[in-house]
């Protein structure tokens, strides 16, 4: 082939359509404008960013009284006037009237021992008064009938018809008389004193409520031999344990360090383990003048302003001082979290709770701001697990973490 004949070579175009081209160019820059919107919008969800370490919160229900709390403690309910009600003397338990949990007044029997021996002494004690009355009437009528002698033979030796010595007579007469009555008259008021001796003896058999009270606890029962030091093998000291209601105080040790937050009718608020629901006014009655050396603490006292049924000696309580009186409309629980996990999104209050690994936007309802505390009225639940302090690249959608 000469070179006149590769000038003949040539590549046909005549036969390919323009229009096929550009088609395929409009798909192309379609596909390409089309990946440019889905990474776009992968980045903007998030899915193509790492995740953003943030800060976590519950959603909880507070009281209002703890975001003015400044100190707390730990202690029991104690009953203030208690009693162990025992005997001083020994014998068998005949009667008990009462049971745990019986209410009783001051001067109420209890329980009573056996009393035969104390009741034989007594009715001998009586019948001693009593001979000593008779002996004393007796004397006394023996005293008038030497007085009207005596006045007789008075009479008879002035005018001269007696001898002296017969007047003599009835004057010492009188004088035995008047000694009589009056030896009569001590031993009545000793057989009296004997009878009040064997009465009281008699009514140590009784075991009396010493005040008004609710019975805690029964160490004996009918049957059972009660001594008042509780020496003797198988012997009960006392018979129950009563407790005065109306001097229940919680007591709770506060260490020294902080024992200048507390003074006193500090206004408290209390919390018992056994009644989670509920919480109880009180203020500060006193602060035992007095450390614990061994727990470095100081004991305080505080009363309750209401006492409730439902509270129980030696029930475990929890104490809050205050810095001020509670409100009325401080006393129910609301829903809270902490004022910084609130955040505005186009004029809207938004919480972001957290989801898998992602943070959802959700609309809510502030209420009161309560130092460090925002109430929620709407838009969360108890527990919800929420963004405590959201940044502002933090959105719908946003890949989070916990930070480390």
């Amino acid at each position: 082939m000469t070179e006149n004949d590769l000038t003949l070579l040539r590549i046909d175009k005549s036969g390919i359509p323009i229009r096929s081209l550009k088609k395929k160019r409009y798909i192309l820059l379609v596909f390409l404008l089309g990946l440019l919107i889905a990474v776009g919008f992968l980045y903007k969800k998030g899915f193509l960013t790492p995740a953003i370490a943030v800060q976590t919160a519950s959603v909880q229900k507070i009281y209002p009284s703890q975001t003015f709390t400044i100190l707390n403690a730990s202690g029991y309910v104690v009953a203030q006037r208690k009693a162990a009600v025992a005997t001083k003397i020994t014998g068998r338990l005949m009667y008990l009237a009462v049971e745990e949990g019986s209410r009783v007044k001051k001067g109420d029997i209890i329980a009573r021992l056996d009393n035969e021996d104390a009741l034989a002494v007594k009715d001998q004690a009586l019948a001693s008064v009593q001979t000593a009355r008779f002996l004393l009437e007796q004397s006394r009528a023996e005293l008038t009938d030497a007085t009207l002698s005596y006045n007789r033979s008075k009479e008879l030796v002035s005018a001269g018809y007696i001898a002296e010595s017969e007047f003599d007579t009835a004057d010492a007469r009188l004088k035995r008389a008047r000694a009589a009555v009056q030896a009569n008259q001590s031993a009545v008021s000793n057989s009296q004193a004997a009878l009040k001796g064997a009465e009281v003896t008699l009514d140590y058999a009784n075991l009396r409520a010493p005040f008004d009270a609710v019975v805690l606890t029964k160490n004996a029962d009918i049957g059972d031999i009660v001594t008042p030091l509780g020496a003797a093998a198988n012997a009960k000291a006392s018979v129950v344990d009563v407790a005065d209601m109306d001097s229940l105080k919680v007591e709770v040790d506060v260490s020294e360090s902080n024992i200048e937050k507390v003074f006193k009718d500090q206004p408290c608020e209390i919390h018992l383990d056994a009644l989670p629901s509920e919480r109880f006014a009180g203020r500060v009655h006193m602060i035992v003048p007095t450390a614990d050396r061994t727990k470095a603490s100081v004991m305080v006292k505080v009363a309750f302003d209401a006492l409730s049924p439902k509270v129980l000696p030696e029930m475990s309580a929890k104490v809050a001082f205050l810095l001020r009186e509670i409100a009325e409309a401080e006393m129910q629980p609301v829903t809270a979290v902490p004022a910084t996990a609130v955040v505005y999104r186009n004029n809207q209050a938004v919480a972001f709770r957290i989801s898998g690994d992602r943070a959802a936007g959700t609309p809510v309802t502030p209420g009161r701001r309560m130092d460090g505390m925002i109430e929620i009225l709407s838009g969360l639940n108890i527990g919800d697990k929420i963004l405590a302090a959201p940044s502002e690249n933090i959105f719908e959608g946003t890949k989070v973490k916990l930070a480390q």
